[in-house]
């Protein structure tokens, strides 16, 4: 990871880690790169979420593309995989969104992806990043009918939640969903799809203030949408982060349904129809064993990345695997996106649910999971601390029989462990050695 773009672009606290002039920073290189040294007009896509400081950097971000002579087309509040699906299907050099996905509100940060949708080469942000430092020459500004422009294209949010609603093949009609949006980008979106699709909506979390954004609500904070569901008597519920490329079910009892499970019903479900390449899906090293153990019993094999969607997605198409994601809730359908997509995951699961005639939990009946527990320790610095985590850790698994993975947040100033075996107890010893060594070695 470099100095400003970790795991999922250039994250920070928005008006001190990130700010207004690095936004306007990021398009005058991306419209340079793209645009004037390969002698063409560069035609980027914006999207953005609700926090306040989306609209700064939204306008920064123009500005600087615009100075460079790139047009800017911009798609409003919408989510990260629309930004990703518009670039890709409207012929755009680049796409650009403006979220900090599942942090607070105050946060933000810029995703950068390229013409196929897919996240910015490492090249690129190595380049971005220099330019940043002032380590490489200004670039020039674009003067007479060079000068970008900028372009309203609310027109290509419409079209994702055309290609949103195009991808059921059943009615919803009858059932009764829960929505949670998170206050983030699907408030808007999520409701018209499934609306379209014929179902009794129930919404939560659709009421954006600009500081509201996950706060109680979202797919890091179920308890919402367990009470939503429960109290109404739901069929299902979904889950949304702030931008909507994560995904947490939960099901008619009001039990949760991770990540993990999500891709055992969606493998199990494309398996049956014959559309799963290889039988074989991409899970990552958080995913739960039980996931591997239940789909060996179904014929499905599992290929193992690093934690992150662009891990799972490189090895995706390394291994022609058509499914694959991460425990958290972000899921890829290489059919559709080539991103992780909530909306899409949340309309798989639909189909699955609608054609097999049956409730989601009992589509969960050939699912065991392993105990697991994580644990999320804040650290001063999260990179310092992983040498004599790492060996203490090695230890603890063979002395307490469990796996553990102990890594670097790659969003926020933070150590993630977590530790799965057949003794919760065990797991539970394991997590809580490791965090007194962190609290040790930073006191």
């Amino acid at each position: 990871m470099g100095k400003y773009f970790g795991t999922d672009g250039f994250r920070g606290e928005a008006g001190k880690t990130i700010t207004a002039y690095h936004a306007y920073k990021v398009g005058r290189i991306l419209g340079d790169l793209f645009g004037r040294r390969r002698g063409v007009k560069c035609r980027a896509v914006l999207g953005k979420d609700t926090r306040l400081s989306s609209y700064m950097l939204e306008y920064a971000l123009a500005a600087g593309l615009t100075a460079s002579g790139a047009d800017a087309y911009i798609l409003h509040v919408t989510t990260t995989p629309s930004v990703s699906y518009i670039t890709r299907c409207d012929g755009f050099d680049i796409g650009i969104m403006i979220s900090a996905s599942h942090n607070p509100y105050f946060d933000n940060g810029i995703k950068i992806m390229n013409a196929q949708g897919e996240k910015i080469e490492d090249s690129v942000l190595s380049v971005i990043e220099d330019y940043l430092d002032d380590k490489i020459p200004e670039v020039p500004f674009a003067s007479g009918e060079d000068i970008g422009r900028t372009v309203d294209y609310i027109s290509g949010r419409n079209r994702y939640i055309g290609h949103l609603i195009s991808l059921s093949t059943c009615s919803y009609k009858g059932l009764r969903i829960g929505l949670d949006a998170a206050n983030g980008s699907a408030w808007q979106i999520a409701r018209s799809v499934f609306d379209a699709l014929g179902a009794k909506t129930y919404c939560i979390g659709d009421s954006p203030n600009g500081r509201n954004v996950n706060d109680g609500v979202g797919s890091t904070n179920i308890e919402k949408l367990v009470s939503l569901v429960r109290e109404n008597s739901l069929d299902l519920g979904f889950a949304f982060d702030g931008d909507a490329d994560r995904c947490i079910c939960v099901d008619e009892r009001g039990e949760v349904v991770t990540g993990d499970e999500e891709m055992y019903i969606c493998a199990d479900y494309l398996h049956s129809r014959g559309e799963l390449a290889g039988d074989k899906i991409v899970c990552t090293v958080m995913s739960n064993g039980g996931l591997i153990k239940s789909l060996k019993k179904q014929g499905i094999s599992c290929e193992l990345s690093e934690v992150g969607d662009r891990n799972v997605c490189d090895l995706m198409n390394k291994t022609g695997a058509v499914l694959g994601g991460e425990r958290s809730g972000h899921v890829v359908f290489s059919k559709y996106e080539t991103t992780g997509d909530g909306l899409v995951t949340a309309i798989m699961i639909m189909e699955a649910v609608v054609e097999s005639k049956q409730k989601l939990s009992r589509l969960l009946k050939g699912y065991k999971s392993l105990p697991q527990v994580s644990v999320n320790v804040p650290v001063r610095d999260k990179y310092s601390v992983m040498p004599a985590l790492s060996a203490e850790a090695e230890k603890l698994q063979k002395s307490l029989q469990v796996r553990l993975v102990v890594r670097p947040s790659g969003t926020e100033q933070l150590v993630r462990i977590m530790a799965e075996g057949e003794s919760k107890e065990n797991c539970v010893t394991a997590c809580e050695s490791l965090r007194a060594m962190i609290k040790d070695e930073i006191e």
